[in-house]
Formats: structure tokens, sequence, C-alpha cells
């Protein structure tokens, strides 16, 4: 009789009934996302924002860790920016591929001028540390790093050269259609020459610290979280980001909702919607700072659906769809007039996408498991960029939260 009781206490917290009000909150706290940021290799130098769907603060203190690994291939291609309006105006009219712009010298033909290679699996590095400090409020406190390799087996098994271009070669894609095969699979060639003439160069196992990142979380008690099952939270953002490359500090703030929906047969469907923009360098410290893309500020938009299966233990599984969109990282007017050069023959396609795509909205889907025990979450995930920008093209990554200092 005593075991049956405690079976029906439990169950009122992990399984939901047509008529019966689950309330989950106790392990399942809305949608269970890893990271999802890009190892963009310009966005790896600031404090990008994540999108936070969960309902409330956590009961306890919770740490967690996240690690991904992206594969970035970008061949060499050299950019010139004209100055001369003329000149602006006469490129504007040719499609971009057809822009012949013959660079002479400052006085007779001023142009700002890159040049850009990234070819590497970066892997990130990222802990964090949660801390409700309100039944309403938390804070996060999170340090990122990351390290330039070549990606070799056994530690990027899905996204090293060698795996990705097997999948061109064999299901989809087609022969080396981007060129790494003509450059040499698994190598590191990562080096950008800025318009201001500084440049950034990574060699193999390079490590650095990207920066630290402070967020305040506020979940507002609405009618519409108990009536409706919908929840907003509002967030504020200070990164510093460390790196010699980009000394700087940013500034950021999001707005996310979730709508919780309870099924029966001790299912679970989640929708999550999340916006946040983020002025990033709005401080510099160094004069020196590498030109990582001429507009300052990067927004994001995020979609999620999550469906949970609770078990009879009240732990869950739960398989999630992420689509996010980025905002470009240089002002969209220079588009309409560069000249670029690469290796366009040997190359059958997206030569120009180291620099052509610091242009475009960036926009990536993933695929997220998740794992919830009482004492752990553990959150696996996949991340394709299906219009094959390649920053980076493919991404895996592995989420680890547990409690602390109950």
């Amino acid at each position: 009789m005593f075991k049956k009781a405690i079976f029906i206490i439990l169950a009122t917290f992990t399984t939901t009934l047509f008529g019966q009000k689950q309330d989950s909150l106790s392990i399942k706290n809305g949608i269970d996302n890893p990271s999802l940021l890009a190892t963009h290799h310009f966005g790896i130098f600031n404090s990008r924002i994540n999108s936070n769907f969960k309902l409330k603060p956590s009961n306890n203190k919770t740490f967690s860790f996240n690690y991904t690994s992206g594969n970035t291939f970008h061949p060499y291609v050299e950019s010139y920016f004209p100055k001369d309006p003329e000149i602006r105006e006469q490129l504007s009219n040719v499609i971009w591929y057809h822009r012949n712009f013959y660079f002479i010298d400052q006085e007779t033909t001023p142009a700002d001028y890159m040049n850009i290679v990234v070819d590497a699996v970066i892997k990130e590095f990222r802990a964090t540390l949660n801390i409700p400090i309100t039944k309403r409020q938390e804070i996060g406190i999170t340090l990122r790093s990351y390290l330039i390799t070549k990606g070799k087996y056994p530690f990027s098994i899905f996204t090293n050269d060698e795996t990705i271009e097997w999948f061109h070669s064999n299901i989809a894609g087609g022969e080396d259609p981007f060129g790494r095969r003509y450059y040499g699979l698994n190598k590191v060639n990562f080096e950008y020459l800025d318009r201001n003439g500084n440049t950034l160069k990574f060699e193999n196992n390079d490590f650095f610290i990207g920066g630290i990142e402070f967020s305040h979380y506020y979940y507002p008690k609405l009618s519409i979280n108990e009536k409706n099952n919908i929840y907003l939270n509002f967030g504020s953002h200070l990164g510093i980001n460390t790196s010699k490359y980009n000394p700087s500090l940013d500034l950021g703030i999001s707005a996310n909702l979730i709508k919780r929906l309870p099924l029966k047969n001790k299912y679970q469907l989640n929708f999550g919607l999340g916006i946040n923009v983020l002025r990033k360098n709005l401080i510099k410290f160094s004069d020196d700072a590498i030109d990582l893309g001429n507009n300052p500020y990067l927004g994001t938009f995020e979609g999620n659906t999550e469906i949970t299966k609770f078990t009879k233990k009240g732990h869950y599984n739960s398989f999630g769809i992420n689509f996010q969109l980025q905002t470009r990282y240089n002002k969209k007017e220079e588009a309409g007039y560069y000249s670029l050069r690469g290796k366009w023959k040997e190359i059958n396609g997206g030569w120009h996408n180291g620099v052509a795509t610091l242009y475009n909205t960036l926009s990536t889907w993933s695929f997220i498991y998740n794992y919830g025990h009482s004492k752990y979450k553990l959150s696996l995930f996949f991340k394709e960029d299906f219009v094959i920008n390649n920053a980076p093209d493919f991404q895996t990554g592995i989420h680890l939260k547990i409690p602390v200092f109950k």
C-alpha cells in the first residue's frame, strides 16, 4: 500500500493524462538546449547569446559543460572595396562574379583590401554556472575557450574532412564540391588579413580563451503561465572578450517565449521562440583589434520544437528540432560593389564563401536529443547548414548539466 502511494505521488510529477494537469517542472524545466552557437570563424571572438527556453529559475545552482566541434572550410579569396563612388556604381550594375576592378595604388584607385582562408575544425569548450537568486531571477556565468585542430580521428569522427567528403562522394553533394580534396584533407590553414592591415593566423592545436560572459534572466509571473501554459523570460547579457585578437566588451538583451502542451501517455510537447540582439565591441580595449565584421550588431531569431516522453521512474527522453537565423557580420551594401578574386576554375563551388558569407544572413538547423535525470541532464546534437555556407558546414556537440551546492 505504501509503495503504491509513493508511485502515485511520483506519477503526478512525471505523467500527463487527458483531463489531468501534470507538474513536471521539478525535473523538466521547459526546453533543454545545449549551446547551439555556431563555431563561426568570426563569431567565436564575440560573446553571442544562446536562447533560454526555461520556464523558471533552476531549483538549485547548476553547473554545465558544453563541448562542440565544427568543420569550416573557405578557400583563399581576396576582396577589394573601391572607395570611389563612381566605380562603386559601375560595379553595382555588374553581377558579382563578372566585376573587374584593377587596383593600382591608393591614389589612383583607392580601395580597401582583405583576404581570408579558413580550413580547420574549431572546437569550443563552454563551462557555465547558473545561480538562482530569487524565485523569478537567476544569473549565469560562462567561460568559453577554443581549440583549432586538423580534425583527425578519433577526436573529430563526424566533423573531420574525410567523413564529410566521404558523405559528399557517396551520398550527396558530388565529388569534392568545395575543393577540400584539391587543397588537401585534414589540414589547418587559417589566416585572415583585415582591411586595416591586421593579421589573424592560427596553427594546428592553437588554443585561446575567448572570454567570460554574465547573464541575468527574469521570469515574470503572468496569468497565462497556468491558464495557457505560456511562459516568458527576459535576459540581459554582458561579455568580456579576452583574446588578443578582439579584446572588447559586448552588451546584449534577449526575450524568449515557451508554450508547454501536455499530452496523454506520458508525453509533452514544447514550443519555443527566441530573439536577441548583441552590440558587439561596444568598448574596445585595444586599437589593434582585428576587424571581425563592420556590422556592429548581431541579431538572432530562434525557433524550437521538442517532444518529450517521461519514463515510469520520472526520467525523460526528448527530441528537439531547432532553427536559428543570425544577421550578417558585414554591412549589406558592400556586397553591391565588392570585387572578389579566387581560384574559381579549380574549385567546383563556394570559392567566394570566405568573403561572401560575411554578407549573408546565416541559417542553421539543429537536431537534439536529451536525457533527463534528477541528478543530471545529458544532451547530444548535430547542426547542419543546409544553405551550404560552410560557416561551419557540419557541427556536433555534447552537453552535461548537474546540480551543485544544493
